[in-house]
């Protein structure tokens, strides 16, 4: 079948002649047939550019039980995005670009600072305590880069950063619980075990640890309890002779501080050795982890802390779907190791940075900023939202508290034991002297 005169004396050709002359067409200048009129193919779509995640972490250093589950949280998602995501009706890739803060504030701001200006990242997120948080959100903040932080008490994220509560800032935003709630959530635990409510407290000389003692202590002594506070110490200190001396003293039965866990074993172990016995040992911060109980021995029996996320949280990840009972259990079963408070956190600051993604109108910095601040968004650790927080710039999560007891897999479990500031997290057990 060859070819013949069609009505506008023009030659037309058979269909597969048709088919030959447009690959032989397309070898040559593919863009042209692609072009022609009537040649009935599917458009090209080019996909967007690459999106870049600045996450930064401490995974080293005397915090780096903080970063103990990124690798995890990390390739899950990766997984969980996929090849790509759809912004403002483009698939763009997603590269999350790691960097490890090694628990100094120096390295924090300099790795930031890496990210923002040689990798050139859309959003950069970071999470575990002030010495992370705080230099990463200055960057941010300084250079123009929206940012979503996690995991430091918001007075000591934004007073440390010597925030104004009638401006806020323009770039950062941050989601945890504040001081008020710790210190309420210490006081119920402590009030459920008969002392005598003298109370005594010792902070570490950084944001953190400043911050917790102007507001912990007078919160403390508002509830009916004695407070003997011993002050800051250095963070690299290796001799709390002295604190130790002055809480035997005042015949103190409950210690409260704030410490990093290497900082906290180091008191600890001097505790027994000077035959120091109190009844009641809640360090913030130090005593979060498994890794961190564990290596106290027994000693770490009965230890009680604050409870930021578990598997009994009553919520979900909207970038998985699963639970927070079956994310800990997928961690445990991929790396053989107990779950940690952090792993929600470390999810949830890359699942909301995913979410703003996904909202913004175009991948410019004003519209990635105002995705943030228009975010409602119901996360592995709880509702995310910055419309109501107490600051312009904090959204709160809710807080209970726990105690750690013998474990069946492993060796400690920590088990929630006061839930009076949020009622929807399930009671597990109740307070039982220190051992």
């Amino acid at each position: 079948m060859g070819t013949s005169n069609d009505a506008f004396g023009e030659t037309t050709q058979s269909p597969d002649q048709d088919r030959r002359r447009i690959i032989q067409t397309i070898g040559v200048g593919g863009a042209t047939a692609l072009a022609a009129p009537g040649l009935l193919l599917r458009p090209a779509y080019a996909q967007g550019r690459t999106v870049k995640i600045g996450f930064v972490s401490p995974q080293t250093g005397p915090i780096a039980a903080f970063g103990e589950a990124d690798n995890f949280v990390l390739d899950g998602v990766r997984k969980a995005i996929g090849k790509s995501i759809k912004i403002a009706g483009v698939d763009h890739p997603v590269q999350i670009i790691s960097r490890d803060s090694q628990s100094n504030p120096n390295r924090a701001a300099e790795v930031a600072a890496q990210l923002i200006k040689n990798d050139r990242v859309d959003i950069i997120v970071a999470s575990s305590t002030s010495d992370t948080v705080n230099p990463v959100a200055d960057q941010a903040e300084l250079n123009g880069v929206p940012c979503v932080t996690a995991d430091d008490p918001w007075q000591a994220y934004f007073f440390g950063r010597k925030g104004d509560p009638k401006k806020g800032f323009d770039w950062t935003y941050h989601f945890f619980w504040g001081f008020d709630t710790i210190a309420d959530v210490f006081v119920n635990m402590w009030d459920a075990m008969p002392t005598n409510k003298i109370v005594g407290t010792l902070f570490s000389n950084d944001p953190d640890g400043i911050a917790g003692n102007q507001a912990l202590p007078p919160h403390f002594t508002g509830k009916g309890y004695k407070v003997i506070n011993v002050g800051l110490y250095t963070g690299n200190t290796d001799d709390f002779s002295a604190q130790i001396s002055a809480l035997k003293k005042e015949n103190v039965e409950i210690v409260m501080g704030i410490f990093t866990p290497p900082a906290f074993a180091t008191f600890w172990t001097q505790c027994g050795q000077q035959g120091y016995k109190p009844k009641i040992v809640t360090p913030a911060k130090a005593v979060l982890f498994p890794s961190a109980i564990e290596s106290l021995g027994a000693r770490g029996n009965g230890m009680t802390t604050e409870v930021w996320w578990s598997p009994n949280h009553p919520f979900k990840s909207g970038l998985t779907g699963q639970t927070a009972r079956q994310y800990c259990d997928e961690y445990t079963k991929a790396t053989k190791k107990q779950w940690t408070q952090p792993l929600g956190f470390k999810h949830a600051v890359l699942e909301v940075a995913i979410d703003v993604l996904k909202r913004t109108k175009k991948l410019a910095p004003a519209d990635i900023r105002d995705a943030i601040i228009a975010t409602n968004y119901n996360s592995l650790v709880g509702p995310i939202q910055w419309k109501t927080g107490p600051v312009k710039n904090v959204c709160l999560t809710p807080l209970v508290g726990g105690q750690w007891k013998p474990g069946k897999q492993f060796k400690f479990d920590l088990h929630i034991i006061d839930n009076q500031q949020a009622k929807s997290i399930p009671i597990e057990s109740k307070i039982v002297p220190l051992s």
